[in-house]
């Protein structure tokens, strides 16, 4: 498994989510109860960056229609949204943020 450094983990505010690209692909990171998620940054129900939403309770909530995704797995738990999101591994090192585009399963 391959990981690229996004940023700096003091880039991460809590519960505030920050988009990054990874070869072209859009990533949504976010650090939220002692832990940074990496989830893929685009809603599976409409069109939009879902870093545009709001975290609460390890989901992150598309801003446009409400569906909220599970930061842990990218499965919706409301609707409109009925397919899971892409979710990726992360690992700290030192101060760096480093993803995996290999998909966790």
């Amino acid at each position: 498994m391959t990981f690229v450094r996004v940023c700096g983990a003091d880039e991460l505010e809590e519960d505030t989510p920050k988009r990054v690209e990874i070869d072209g692909t859009p990533v949504s990171l976010v650090r939220t109860e002692g832990e940074v998620f990496a989830i893929h940054d685009i809603c599976s129900h409409a069109n939009v960056s879902l870093s545009e939403g709001e975290v609460d309770d390890c989901h992150i909530e598309c801003w446009l229609h409400g569906s909220r995704f599970d930061l842990r797995s990218g499965k919706p738990d409301s609707l409109p949204a009925t397919r899971p999101v892409p979710v990726y591994p992360v690992k700290i090192e030192g101060d760096d943020v480093l993803v995996s585009l290999s998909q966790e399963s």
